[in-house]
């Protein structure tokens, strides 16, 4: 294989100078160079760039003969399945947006993101992952037509997955796809003419919304191809890479990290609807993936999968595991497992297109676990302001706004070609955390060292105070986590009548391993400081972590756990004196 320098200098030849494109265009190019190659492989279904193409200009035609119109939002309730690609990519050539919603929400939550992103057209899957989708819109529909409010929806099309009949007024897949043949070749060919802006929102993508209610983050073609680009820079893609993810495509995550990234080196995106060990596995090895992206409870779950059984992945060599820290034994381990010998680690978030950073190639496992990258490159998709990058970041004050010195702990900002110009229909959420210069506050606390990597030490709103003292709970964690007995560990505060707040530690072990309360004291107090130290442990199986749709621990719903648990149990507080 050519080294990182060789393959980065094939990209950079290959996009310069940057082609300023919609979605849409962007992928009828990719046709035109990587027809035959498979963009998209399922466990049931394999489709390639060109039959992408095909696909996506027929229900582009089809939606225009149901009335879809430029800037029209289009929410989309889909698995990880070929449909969701399709329909995004016809989204684009008619000059709408799409509003990708959260495949785990209930009928409460969808009812807030239908009404709140003013939706006028779903598509969704009768069913993913057991909950029946196509009952609860339709029941919210009825709601709002009882109700004194109203919903934008003209229209519901439903892609069956059960023998159940389509509900009355919704329509049918296949009656939607029909209607293409209403519209001609010339008359898509004008509307995608009339709708060629790379700066126009092209997605609005709803945070996952861990507190509070979620906000819809406005994105446009141009945003999210950059942000692509400057991964495959990043992590040197070379030509056909083959990148397994189980993550959903609904997040950025999957889609720009993943689907656009892949997509400039004509390679190819393995994924499944429902996540499972030992098929993710199996798919890993029978399609010859090159590359896994994932979170860290991912990650873990395929690695006891890889460690007690026996797998081919001769092929695999890389990995880009971030959303969430992972320890250095995870790190380790699945380096073992897999055979890896490219490992990177990343920072962003919805509201900068995804990762902005990303580790280097070749750093050490020490590197990885206590920073998660600089600045990724952005090539000819940088800004010459920026140095050729597509995003700048500065650490300030978290209660005064100003900017803090180098090397001090403080609030991330962001600013950048990447990063949103404001959520939907919330001016003063966007007021809030969008400055009049373009930068964003994250809400995490971090810093950048002298050699322009940063460090992320937690939610600001996740610290708590011991005797006032502040004590993040991401350094608790990574101690935790390195006791040789610990799958994983989350902690969250909780108040205390002897020190205003405390911790609560919350502990996975590995499989087979056991460990007591008092055991995981002593090793806190080895390694932290006295105020640092949780007063209250507790065991948890894996079924128990509460996650969000990208496999991130609902920091929230952990507060309420342990709050449960220590209510439940009559659990006093851990003498740590004694």
């Amino acid at each position: 294989m050519k080294t990182p320098s060789e393959r980065r200098t094939w990209l950079i030849d290959q996009y310069s100078p940057w082609p300023r494109r919609t979605l849409g265009d962007h992928f009828t190019e990719l046709a035109s160079r990587f027809g035959d190659r498979p963009l998209l492989v399922t466990p049931d279904r394999s489709i390639t760039y060109a039959e992408l193409v095909e696909e996506s200009r027929s229900l582009a035609r089809a939606m225009m003969a149901l009335g879809v119109r430029r800037r029209d939002h289009v929410a989309l309730l889909l698995g990880n399945e070929p449909e969701f690609i399709f329909l995004s990519m016809a989204v684009s050539m008619v000059g709408g947006v799409v509003v990708p919603l959260n495949t785990m929400l209930h009928e409460d939550e969808l009812d807030y993101l239908l009404e709140q992103s003013d939706s006028k057209w779903v598509f969704l899957h009768q069913t993913v992952a057991g909950i029946d989708h196509e009952k609860a819109v339709a029941s919210i529909v009825r709601e709002h037509q009882r109700g004194d409010k109203t919903l934008a929806i003209e229209n519901v099309v439903v892609i069956k997955t059960t023998d159940a009949p389509v509900q009355d007024g919704f329509q049918n897949w296949e009656h939607f796809k029909a209607r293409a043949t209403s519209v001609t070749e010339a008359e898509l060919d004008a509307r995608r003419e009339a709708s060629r802006y790379p700066d126009e929102v092209v997605n609005i993508i709803y945070t996952s919304g861990t507190t509070g209610l979620p906000k819809g983050v406005m994105l446009t073609s141009d945003m999210l191809l950059r942000c692509g680009y400057s991964t495959a820079l990043s992590r040197a893609f070379e030509e056909g890479r083959r990148i397994f993810t189980p993550l959903p495509l609904y997040h950025v995550f999957a889609f720009v990290e993943g689907l656009m990234a892949v997509s400039f080196v004509g390679g190819t995106i393995i994924t499944m609807p429902n996540f499972k060990p030992s098929q993710a596995m199996t798919m890993v090895q029978d399609l010859r993936a090159h590359d896994i992206l994932c979170v860290p409870t991912i990650l873990l779950a395929m690695v006891t999968e890889a460690e007690r059984a026996s797998y081919e992945l001769s092929e695999l060599y890389a990995l880009m595991c971030a959303a969430a820290p992972a320890p250095v034994p995870l790190w380790e381990r699945a380096v073992a497992a897999f055979g890896l010998t490219e490992m990177v680690t990343g920072y962003g978030g919805t509201e900068a297109s995804a990762a902005t950073v990303h580790t280097e190639l070749g750093d050490s496992l020490e590197v990885i676990t206590t920073k998660v990258g600089r600045i990724k490159p952005g090539g000819p998709s940088g800004l010459e302001e920026f140095g050729w990058a597509n995003s700048q970041y500065k650490v300030i004050d978290p209660d005064s706004g100003e900017d803090l010195a180098d090397n001090e702990i403080g609030e991330l900002a962001v600013r950048g070609n990447f990063v949103t110009r404001g959520y939907y229909r919330k001016p003063d959420e966007t007021a809030r955390h969008i400055d009049k210069d373009g930068w964003f506050r994250t809400g995490d606390l971090g810093r950048i060292d002298e050699n322009g990597y940063l460090e992320f030490h937690g939610r600001a709103n996740e610290l708590y105070k011991v005797s006032g003292e502040n004590v993040s709970p991401k350094e608790i964690e990574e101690v935790i986590s390195r006791h040789p007995a610990v799958n994983q560990a989350y902690v969250v505060g909780v108040p205390s009548p002897v020190t205003t707040e405390t911790g609560v530690a919350l502990i996975e072990l590995r499989y087979g391993e056991r460990a007591s309360r008092r055991e995981m004291i002593e090793w806190c107090r080895e390694h932290l400081a006295k105020f640092k130290v949780p007063r209250y442990y507790f065991f948890v199986e894996a079924s128990e972590w509460p996650m969000t749709g990208t496999g991130k621990v609902q920091k929230y719903l952990l507060a309420q756990l342990a709050r449960e648990r220590i209510s439940n149990d009559g659990t006093v507080e851990e003498d740590l004196d004694a």
